[in-house]
C-alpha cells in the first residue's frame, strides 16, 4: 500500500532467475501441451527408409535409427516428464508435509518416529528403488513413479517439519493456543498457511529433480517403456550412434539440460519473491 514498498509485479520483474526459469517453465509445458493436439509427424510411425536424415523442411530436427521425426518425440517426450514429475512431487508434497506436520504437531516418540523413518528411506535413492521394484513388479513408468515420489517423502517431512516448528513459536500461535484451539486446528488454521511458500519453492526444486531422475531410469531401461517417447530413452538409443549421428544425443540433452535448468531458477527466483526477509532487504 505504501510507496516505500514495491508491489508483487514490480518485484517480480527484479528477478531475473524468476522470469528466465518462468519462461523456460512455460516452454516445457507448452510443448507438453502441444503434443497433446499436434506434432509434425506422427512419433509412433517407423520408417526405415527415413532413417537417420539431418534437419530439414520436412524433419525440422532430423530422424532417429528407426525413421521417427525426433521433433515430435521431443514433445511426446516433455508430456512424460511433466507426468512424472507432477505426480511423484505430488506423492512427495502430500504425504511427507502430513508427516512433518505431525511430527511438528505432537513431538515426542511421534516425531522421533516419523524422523527415523525418513532417515530409512533416504538410504534408498529414487534409482535405487526403481531397481528393486522392477526386479518384482517389472519396468514401467509406473514403478519409476511410485520410487521418485517415494523418494521425495522425506525430503518434504523435513522441510514442512523445520519450518512448522518455527511457526509454532510464533505469538499468533501461542494466542491462538490461549483461546482454546487444538493443535490441529493450529495447524490448518496458522501453521499450514504461514509454510506454503516454503513447500511452493520446494516443489519446484522437486520437480527439477523429478524429470532428472525419470530420463535417469529411462536411460537405464527402468522408466518410459517403448512406444512412448522418453527423453532418457532417446540419449540411450543415440548413444552408439555417436558418431554417425552425434545431434540425436544433443537434442534429448539439450531438453533435459534446459527443463531442469529452468525449474530451479524459478524455484530460486520464487524463493527470493516470497522469502520475507530477502524481500525488505531489496
Amino acid at each position: 500500500m505504501s510507496g516505500s514498498d514495491p508491489s508483487l509485479m514490480t518485484r517480480m520483474r527484479q528477478q531475473r532467475n524468476l522470469v528466465a526459469g518462468a519462461l523456460l517453465t512455460l516452454l516445457l509445458v507448452g510443448a507438453a501441451a502441444l503434443s497433446l493436439v499436434w506434432t509434425p509427424w506422427s512419433p509412433f510411425e517407423i520408417d526405415m527408409t527415413a532413417k537417420l536424415q539431418a534437419p530439414s523442411r520436412v524433419h525440422w530436427l532430423g530422424t532417429d535409427p528407426f525413421g521417427r521425426d525426433v521433433a515430435s518425440l521431443l514433445l511426446m517426450g516433455a508430456r512424460s516428464s511433466i507426468l512424472v514429475g507432477v505426480i511423484a512431487v505430488g506423492i512427495g508434497l502430500v504425504l511427507g508435509t502430513a508427516a512433518g506436520l505431525l511430527a511438528a504437531a505432537r513431538r515426542g516418540w511421534a516425531e522421533e518416529l516419523i524422523m527415523r523413518l525418513a532417515d530409512f528411506t533416504f538410504a534408498f535413492p529414487a534409482i535405487l528403488s526403481a531397481i528393486m521394484m522392477t526386479a518384482v513388479f517389472g519396468a514401467g513408468i509406473v514403478n519409476a513413479i511410485i520410487a521418485i515420489g517415494i523418494f521425495n517423502i522425506p525430503t518434504f517431512a523435513r522441510i514442512s517439519r523445520a519450518s512448522a516448528r518455527q511457526i509454532w513459536t510464533r505469538d499468533y500461535v501461542l494466542a491462538a493456543r490461549a483461546c482454546g484451539k487444538g493443535p490441529w486446528r493450529i495447524t490448518l488454521d496458522h501453521v499450514l498457511p504461514n509454510m506454503a511458500s516454503v513447500l511452493i519453492v520446494q516443489a519446484t526444486i522437486q520437480f527439477a529433480m523429478a524429470i532428472l531422475a525419470e530420463a535417469a531410469l529411462s536411460y537405464l531401461g527402468l522408466g518410459t517403456q517403448p512406444p512412448q517417447p522418453s527423453w532418457g530413452r532417446m540419449l540411450a538409443e543415440a548413444q552408439t550412434l555417436l558418431y554417425q549421428a552425434p545431434l540425436l544425443a544433443v537434442f534429448p540433452g539439450v531438453a533435459i539440460a534446459m527443463a531442469v535448468l529452468g525449474l530451479n531458477l524459478l524455484g530460486d527466483g520464487l524463493r527470493d519473491l516470497l522469502d520475507p526477509k530477502l524481500s525488505r532487504k531489496r
